[in-house]
């Protein structure tokens, strides 16, 4: 029989990993919000009646509690539930944050409990209930042996692909997912701000540069970051960067530190690829500095 589930926080990523697991054969012991409609609402889409604003009532009962609640209040939701002896001494305590470790479930842990982290590598802007948001997608996993094991079969149950990482450096790993989605956003917003300065419409500028940024990203796949590196910097073209940064600099200026920032680093990603040699990086981040 699998373990049963408690979720305290009814939120996106709540109403996912609820929604998802019943639909896996896991029994939902209860669910639990801040808001009391929020938990009446899951658990009306849970099929279930254990609904909560005392996260405590329907955590004793659960196998597996997952804290879905905002990163900011994990760790003290997890000591009030801890304070009404609202962990079983067996039970898992897992919670959902890319940004922080296991260690904040120490609460938990002290009431006999195993803790551990269980982040899904996916943005949620929304949940369709229909799907499954969980499948063919990493879920990085760190904590407690009993607690990376339950998470590890929950992820394969839910047809994801567990990524077991390190305690000490999961702000390294968010960091990255950071750098891979959020600024992602924001290079190509910076991307169309310049391409309508050459007179492209803003509602052309995604189409007009989609093609390119899919053909990078499967260049990446293809042959790594190192050998899928292309453009001016790589080529070792410094009359072209400087026509850059006088252009960026009369249209766009508060784009052109942005600008700087990412050719002096550019350059030092070409030359740990030995695409440039060290002297014409120094160039490239001396005319960074101007």
């Amino acid at each position: 029989m699998k373990p049963s589930i408690g979720i305290v926080g009814c939120g996106r990523v709540g109403t996912a990993l609820a929604t998802t697991l019943i639909g896996k054969g896991y029994p939902i012991a209860g669910v639990s919000s801040l808001h009391i409609t929020s938990a009446h609402r899951l658990a009306g889409l849970c099929g279930i009646s254990n609904a909560t604003d005392r996260p405590w009532k329907i955590t004793r009962k659960a196998d597996v509690v997952f804290l879905s609640t905002p990163d900011g209040v994990i760790e003290s939701v997890c000591e009030s539930i801890a304070q009404q002896n609202g962990f079983s001494p067996d039970a898992v305590v897992l919670h959902c944050s890319g940004a922080h470790a296991s260690t904040i479930l120490a609460s938990a842990r002290k009431s006999g409990a195993s803790i551990g982290s269980m982040h899904p590598l996916q943005s949620f802007a929304s949940v369709d209930i229909s799907q499954n948001p969980f499948k063919g997608i990493r879920i990085a996993i760190e904590g407690d042996f009993n607690a990376v094991s339950a998470a590890n079969q929950m992820a394969r149950d839910m047809e994801s692909h567990p990524l077991q990482i390190i305690t000490a450096c999961k702000p390294l790993y968010h960091a990255a997912a950071v750098v891979a989605s959020n600024f992602l956003v924001t290079l190509m917003g910076a991307a169309f701000r310049l391409i309508q300065q050459a007179g492209v419409s803003p509602e052309e500028a995604f189409s007009v540069l989609k093609p390119l940024v899919e053909g990078t990203l499967a260049n990446i796949d293809r042959v790594g970051v190192a050998q899928a590196l292309t453009g001016p910097v790589v080529r070792g073209d410094v009359q072209t960067v400087e026509t850059h940064f006088r252009a960026i600099g009369e249209t766009t200026p508060e784009l052109l530190p942005f600008y700087r920032c990412l050719v002096h680093y550019t350059a030092m990603q070409a030359t740990e690829g030995n695409r440039i040699s060290p002297d014409l990086m120094k160039i490239f981040q001396d005319m960074c500095k101007a």
